[in-house]
């Protein structure tokens, strides 16, 4: 069964702009569903239409069984929204503030009590309930704001870039929250966000989206899998040495795709065992000093850059191809 299911939907702002051009999603119940785009591609009023705050232009849109806006309410009792900036009274304590939501929700005292402990346990927040919110870290109030989202059991939580700005131990607590709400909840969990590997760590479903199209859809491991060839990376201390060494790779595999990652040069190779002797004798050769040298598999990073730069016939092409992969499996 499909939670979500988007039929050409276009909107068409009043200024002439076009967010939306025909996007098809499906997205079924229970999943992680990600998003992926670049800014402007219209991420932001495909989430305002499926939360009922825009009307399409045109097309449908059907949340389980339901035209969502011929039932907005039926729609809204069933689903959470939680937006990049908190919406939690600082001056409450992480208690109060779960109360004061269940009170807006209008759940009875005692079942919003089991409820908040039940959140609370699960989340790991025993130690915060007592503090005033305004003495907690980011990553706590975020966990506080889905928890607070999560007090009227919605069938569908939509989180629009959960953990940006977050340190690295902090993102892997949300990740493992958000596995929590999919796997003992059963909620289905709809996902907006720029950070590639939380993807294709939490997704069972990919939809990448450019200019207000959906420009392939399907699991991380169906869209790694599009890429077929392996690239040569060379790892460097800083980035100042990437930045120096990336003209010198580009001249040595002049025609080929050489192009800088981080703190890495990414080569795409065409024999592993030649391409890997070749840089190596030329590191040597010219006593530039590296971290490491090795064959990767493509990345889904590989792959967003891929379709979201490509031409419409070439992604036609992608999706043809990722119909293939798909029957397989």
């Amino acid at each position: 069964m499909y939670a979500i299911q988007t039929q050409n939907t276009v909107k068409k702002y009043k200024n002439g702009v076009q967010a939306l051009n025909g996007i098809n999603i499906s997205v079924k119940t229970g999943e992680i569903f990600s998003l992926l785009g670049q800014n402007g591609a219209g991420k932001s009023t495909l989430i305002k239409i499926l939360t009922t705050y825009l009307k399409p232009t045109s097309g449908k849109v059907i949340m389980f069984d339901q035209d969502i806006h011929n039932q907005t309410d039926v729609v809204r009792s069933t689903i959470a929204c939680v937006a990049q900036q908190t919406s939690i009274d600082t001056h409450l304590s992480l208690e109060e503030n779960m109360m004061f939501q269940s009170r807006l929700y209008k759940i009875p005292k005692a079942k919003a009590k089991e409820k908040i402990e039940e959140l609370i346990r699960d989340f790991e927040l025993e130690q915060y309930r007592n503090y005033p919110v305004s003495s907690y870290s980011g990553g706590v109030k975020r966990r506080l704001d889905i928890a607070l989202n999560m007090m009227s059991n919605p069938k569908i939580l939509f989180l629009d870039e959960p953990t940006v700005g977050m340190d690295i131990q902090s993102r892997m607590r949300m990740w493992d929250m958000l596995l929590k709400i999919r796997d003992h909840f059963g909620t289905t969990i709809f996902l907006t966000t720029h950070y590639l590997e939380e993807a294709d760590q939490l997704s069972d479903t990919i939809c990448i989206m450019k200019d207000g199209k959906d420009v392939i859809q399907g699991t991380p491991l169906q869209l790694r899998s599009l890429i077929h060839q392996d690239s040569l990376q060379i790892q460097f201390l800083t980035q100042n040495e990437v930045q120096e060494c990336l003209p010198l790779f580009q001249q040595l595999f002049v025609g080929r795709s050489v192009f800088a990652r981080n703190k890495s040069i990414i080569v795409n190779i065409q024999n592993s065992h030649s391409d890997m002797e070749k840089a190596m004798n030329f590191l040597l050769k010219n006593h530039i000093p590296c971290q490491s040298i090795q064959i990767i598999q493509p990345t889904l990073e590989d792959v967003f850059l891929r379709l979201t730069t490509k031409k419409e016939q070439e992604v036609k092409k992608e999706n043809e191809c990722l119909g293939n992969i798909t029957q397989k499996y």
